[in-house]
């Protein structure tokens, strides 16, 4: 049987992993099937280890894998995990330096679809490429290998062979996700945690797998073909149950695309964690709609322990919102939000920028939008273009960033026709800048409590990196412009920031 080593390659990313360290859900699932099908397997996160490419070269060296595999991978997502991809190659790079005879895998939605680009570039170490759902082709893949057989015979793969690109045909999807068990095992749970009070012990799982929602910037409907898949309630209550029980999780992200599609099956799992009583928090991403339709058992999700929701609100227009086909109106998106702030949730919303047609007065009026909507918290991607996305070919002329690890939803890649890259750097400070500075009165009249608490944490985080994550995006603080004074102030006194103020 093969011995296999999961990597996740050394990427720091700001705003996707500000808030938390989320353990690697995607490489536990595969560590699992490898396991079950009597293969050997460790996981070494280099991301969340903050560890280096010689770390993971000991380790390499150390196990002496057969088979060594990375994911284009963020913790929470797997729409936007492009940026990944070089670091994951280069981790792959570094296990052929130790030792050639190492199979190199990679997978996710970039290799699957590039997979002709990755494998046809100049001296790559990747040897295959899983496209689509992994765990069965792996566990496919591995007996191959074992046996000496050739790949070609395995679903769902892809590979160079004598100067060309070979792939084989799809593979249907997993009939039964609960078939599947991660490796939890495996991990190093001491790394993984939430950073915003009252901290605790951080896992994630999937509760469904898929997307049917044709949102034109996002991965998640072409990489699961339009299917949606959903877990048995009570198996996913075994699971959470387990993770706090047996690993002291105290913290669990639901990092599906769209956990709430089903709503008889989401209520079950509501009542079924009211009922346990766990004392769990969960957090998780929904749509705008599904909150409107749930109006009625918003009580229920706030009793099950959900106590951050994630919207993505994305502009603030009519017409933006019909031309990113969300299918949603910038009238909803305040109906939603009123409606979880009734019930005290918090809430944590995305305001995109960047956009071809972008200007500095369109900048304002997202900035104003997400001020009116008034989320707890806001974030504001930068458009970006992932090279298999609708969104990709509609925007190809004004594309003018082509380096993959840049593609981060914090860096321009687009170039607006009445902006610079480097104004949409600038104008991404400001937004922050703008909308925190009027949530802090806010936040400092609110009482004593949970969500005060909560609120002040997470702005000592985002203000802590302010200086730190500008610099990484390729800008100085003289233009984005400093911290305002009052908030400044409030800061300092909460042990939040040194930095200058105006």
């Amino acid at each position: 049987m093969a011995r296999i080593l999961f990597v996740t390659p050394p990427y720091k990313c700001w705003g996707q992993q500000m808030i938390g360290n989320w353990p690697p859900l995607q490489l536990a699932y595969l560590a699992g099937a490898a396991r079950a099908a009597g293969h050997e397997a460790r996981i070494y996160d280099a991301m969340y280890k903050d560890t280096s490419y010689e770390e993971i070269r000991h380790e390499v060296e150390g196990y002496r894998p057969d088979v060594v595999m990375s994911l284009d991978y963020l913790p929470v997502t797997g729409a936007i995990s492009t940026c990944t991809v070089p670091a994951a190659v280069e981790a792959l790079r570094t296990a052929k330096q130790v030792d050639p005879a190492i199979v190199t895998l990679i997978g996710g939605p970039h290799p699957t679809f590039m997979y002709e680009e990755m494998l046809s570039e100049e001296d790559t170490p990747v040897d295959v490429i899983l496209r689509g759902e992994m765990e069965e082709t792996l566990t496919e893949l591995l007996g191959t290998l074992a046996d000496g057989r050739p790949w070609d015979g395995v679903r769902g793969v892809a590979f160079a062979r004598d100067g060309r690109v070979v792939a084989t045909p799809q593979r249907p999807h997993i009939a039964d996700l609960d078939t599947l068990t991660p490796a939890w095992d495996l991990l190093d749970w001491d790394i993984y945690h939430y950073n915003i009070d009252p901290w605790g012990r951080m896992a994630s799982i999937l509760t469904s797998r898929g997307c049917m929602m044709g949102c034109s910037f996002c991965s998640q409907r072409v990489f699961w073909r339009g299917e949606w898949r959903a877990r048995d309630p009570r198996k996913v209550l075994n699971e959470i149950t387990h993770l706090v029980k047996d690993y002291g999780v105290e913290f669990i992200t639901m990092i599906d695309a769209y956990p709430t599609r089903d709503r008889q099956r989401w209520e079950t799992l509501l009542d079924l964690l009211i009922e346990a009583d766990l004392g769990v928090k969960l957090l998780m991403e929904t749509r705008v709609e599904d909150i409107i339709r749930d109006a009625d058992i918003l009580d229920k999700y706030h009793d099950a322990g959900i106590m951050h929701i994630y919207l993505g609100l994305e502009t603030s227009t009519d017409e933006m919102l019909n031309s990113l086909n969300k299918g949603t109106t910038v009238d909803q998106n305040k109906q939603a939000v009123d409606l979880l702030k009734a019930h005290d949730i918090m809430i944590e919303a995305s305001f995109m920028i960047g956009f071809p047609e972008e200007t500095w007065d369109t900048i304002k009026q997202t900035a104003n939008e997400a001020a009116r909507i008034n989320p707890d918290i806001a974030v504001f991607p930068v458009l970006t273009p992932m090279p298999y996305t609708s969104l990709w070919d509609e925007v190809h002329d004004r594309i003018r960033v082509w380096d993959y690890s840049k593609y981060n939803i914090s860096t321009p890649i687009i170039e607006p026709y009445e902006m610079s890259l480097n104004d949409v750097m600038i104008a991404l400070g400001r937004c922050y800048m703008t909308f925190y500075a009027n949530k802090m009165s806010e936040i400092l009249a609110l009482p004593e409590g949970f969500k005060r608490s909560y609120m002040l944490s997470a702005m000592k985080v985002m203000m802590r990196d302010y200086g730190e994550s500008f610099d990484f995006l390729g800008i100085g603080r003289e233009k984005v412009g400093a911290i305002p004074k009052k908030m400044a102030e409030a800061m300092k006194k909460l042990g939040g920031t040194e930095q200058s103020a105006q």
